[in-house]
């Protein structure tokens, strides 16, 4: 897949920033008296893992103006290396705008992690491209990939058409489109029938589709296969005849990627990816991985296949990339990877956990 050259930006995506807390030594929540917190969100977690090896990045998005969460989010996207640009917005009242918070722990054995969203409030939630220079940042500075999440993209009626109207700038300059699905019922409930037109239209100017069985189904209405289920391996050609629909249905694209998961613990998991680059197939099948906390793995597959892309490697080597971030991310107990280099990454994929001096 051919990017546009002389870029300032190698992905750009909009995002509504927030933290996660997370109860320290893997211990439940409702238990628990101590806790970590981050800067996080699904996106920026994508763009961590090129940002961290070099490319520049940018999330568009939107700040609590004098928030100390705000200058705490902005602080760690320096840090990362992840460029910002957005909107300050008055927080108002004591009912007024906020950063959202992601409340969850990492699991243990067969106590499965749970995640609780408070995201009332949120300021990301009034995203508008008024607030933002289309033409500067698609024409003028250039960018390789527009990510865009599901989850952003059904964050609210604004954030819906915000990412729609990213989607129709980015493809008019040349901009190649990423798009993971991210379904979730939780925001789909009682926008269905708007969700589902608005998402049918960002994934038909989409170069890039990202999703699992569920997410194509669910937001797209693909035929695929049942969620759930202990041997995920044994889905593999059903997978492929769901993305074969999927490539039918949305011929813009000639990318489409969906991670394989089958959970044995909460330390362990059997992890895999398949990929359809043009008519080339590559499947990764689940290997053994362990696990310190589970998310934010398959934002770091995407994140990996993507700079990958933007490298120029071959469909194989961008599968293989991807699956090694997402497998790097399940040891960390932020939810974002940054990788020291390529190598690290590599050794992760050959299975080479030998030390380094």
């Amino acid at each position: 897949m051919k990017f546009r050259e002389n870029c300032k930006w190698a992905i750009v995506c909009p995002t509504s920033m927030g933290v996660r807390i997370t109860p320290v030594n893997r211990q439940p929540v409702h238990v628990s008296s101590l806790f970590e917190m981050q800067a996080t969100s699904a996106e920026s977690n994508v763009l961590s893992i090129a940002a961290a090896l070099g490319q520049p990045t940018k999330v568009l998005t939107a700040f609590v103006k004098g928030s100390p969460i705000a200058a705490l989010i902005k602080g760690d996207l320096r840090r990362r290396g992840i460029s910002y640009e957005g909107p300050e917005v008055e927080k108002g009242d004591a009912w007024g705008y906020r950063h959202q918070f992601n409340i969850a722990d990492s699991g243990f054995g067969l106590r499965g992690p749970r995640v609780d969203n408070d995201r009332a409030g949120e300021v990301g939630r009034t995203l508008n491209v008024k607030d933002f220079g289309l033409h500067r940042l698609f024409v003028e500075e250039g960018v390789q990939v527009l990510h865009i999440s599901g989850l952003i993209g059904a964050l609210s009626h604004e954030t819906s058409e915000f990412c729609l109207q990213l989607a129709e700038a980015a493809h008019a300059a040349g901009t190649r489109i990423s798009f993971d699905l991210n379904y979730r019922a939780s925001f789909w409930k009682g926008r269905e029938a708007e969700l589902r037109d608005i998402f049918t239209r960002i994934a038909q100017k989409a170069d890039i589709l990202v999703g699992n069985e569920e997410d194509f189904q669910l937001a797209l209405g693909i035929e695929g296969p049942k969620s759930g289920g202990k041997d995920i391996a044994s889905k593999i050609e059903s997978f492929q005849g769901m993305i074969r629909n999927v490539k039918k249905a949305f011929p813009n694209a000639g990318f489409f990627g969906t991670t394989l998961r089958q959970v044995v613990s909460a330390n362990e998991h059997l992890w895999g990816a398949i990929l359809l680059d043009g008519e080339e197939w590559h499947v990764i099948e689940p290997r053994p991985i362990q696990v310190y906390d589970r998310i934010g793995g398959g934002d770091a597959f995407v994140g990996g296949m993507l700079y990958g892309m933007v490298k120029g490697w071959d469909g194989e080597k961008c599968a293989q990339f991807g699956w090694a971030t997402g497998a790097l991310v399940a040891t960390l107990e932020t939810d974002f990877g940054l990788p020291a280099d390529e190598e690290q990454v590599w050794s992760i994929w050959e299975g080479n956990a030998r030390v380094k001096r």
